[in-house]
């Protein structure tokens, strides 16, 4: 496992992050400033978090509350860069938010996957990480591509 500090993600990380999702493709980096903007004026309850290696950003986790529910947060975007996947960067980030979480007095931590051979390891980590597939709907992102929801109690 590589060292790395896992800390409240900062603008001064966006470009490192821009990096990372350009090469995940998770989604349009350009989205990236727009989307950090409310949590780094201190205008929303939804939280990012940074994973740094050797003082770079190299992953990050957004995640959410889930409107009209108490105590339930989605996890909309997880990214580790690709040329340090699969060194427990991923794990490190997720841990980071449960503990936040958890803190906080949250009770579940929900995210959204894709059900296509292209998710498989995706829908693995987070088998790994103690999430349970939870619910599945059919064709929801496109013909044949299911949204698969996993859960985790806090």
């Amino acid at each position: 496992m590589i060292k790395s500090i896992i800390k409240a993600t900062s603008t001064d990380d966006v470009p490192a992050l821009m990096e990372v999702l350009d090469g995940t493709e998770l989604f349009p980096s350009d989205m990236l400033p727009d989307m950090l903007a409310p949590f780094a004026a201190g205008e929303t309850e939804a939280f990012w978090l940074s994973c740094h290696v050797e003082g770079k950003a190299v992953g990050f986790c957004y995640t959410v509350p889930e409107e009209l529910a108490d105590g339930t947060w989605n996890m909309l975007a997880l990214a580790v860069h690709p040329d340090l996947q699969g060194r427990q960067l991923g794990t490190s980030l997720v841990r980071a938010v449960e503990e936040h979480l958890k803190d906080e007095g949250q009770r579940i931590l929900i995210v959204d996957t894709s059900s296509t051979d292209d998710f498989a390891l995706t829908r693995r980590f987070y088998a790994q990480n103690g999430y349970e597939e939870e619910a599945r709907i059919r064709d929801f992102w496109a013909e044949g591509d299911d949204k698969v929801i996993f859960r985790k109690s806090l």
